[in-house]
């Protein structure tokens, strides 16, 4: 992976190093239609497509300027998927009044041979640091499915403020949103706790 462009890495105790970059449609495609295939990625609605469809997906968005795909690595291996869209082009967009400085973010971390504690939150601030890095992002919207009892207590560590519930095609979400003062209040909030 040494010729991967790295956009943002730190090593974290306990962890490993955590890094994001850029997705590369042919490296990546036959991992990402790895992930999506599984029950795990079940959320994304991806599970019958096959590997072109996956590529045909991940090309369409390289060639939006509306979305980008990265790739997570931890210890240089692929670890986790991450989109960033602008919320106007998506259906939640006709949800909500989108604003200047808005964003929105799609996030699957791959299934671990072997759990590591934390993992998964360590991962969830790596994406949400890189994302507010952009001094022009002021706001991180999601859409989560109302069924996707695993990210709702992530998001709402995180600081995301759950709004309500709305129709998307294919699911029934819900709509949150997560400001720069949501979330740093929630790491300070998250740092003086035992969450062990």
């Amino acid at each position: 992976m040494s010729d991967t462009p790295v956009l943002q890495a730190r090593v974290i105790p306990g962890i490993g190093e955590l890094a994001i970059t850029p997705f590369d449609i042919e490296r990546h495609v036959p991992t990402a239609h790895a992930w999506l295939r599984s029950d795990h990625a079940r959320f994304w609605g991806m599970q019958s497509l096959d590997a072109q469809q996956v590529r045909d997906y991940f090309t369409e968005l390289a060639a939006s300027p509306d979305f980008d795909a990265f790739i997570g690595l931890h210890d240089d291996r692929p670890m986790f998927l991450m989109e960033r869209y602008a919320p106007a082009a998506e259906a939640i967009g006709e949800h909500y009044q989108v604003e200047p400085g808005d964003v929105g973010m799609h996030v699957l971390v791959a299934s671990a041979e072997q759990r590591i504690p934390g993992f998964t939150w360590a991962v969830f601030v790596q994406i949400m640091d890189f994302l507010f890095s952009d001094a022009r992002v002021e706001r991180v919207v999601v859409e989560p499915d109302v069924t996707n009892e695993a990210i709702h207590p992530i998001n709402r560590r995180a600081g995301f403020v759950y709004h309500r519930q709305v129709e998307l095609p294919g699911k029934t979400a819900w709509f949150a949103s997560c400001t720069r003062a949501d979330y740093a209040h929630a790491l300070e909030d998250y740092l003086t706790k035992d969450f062990a």
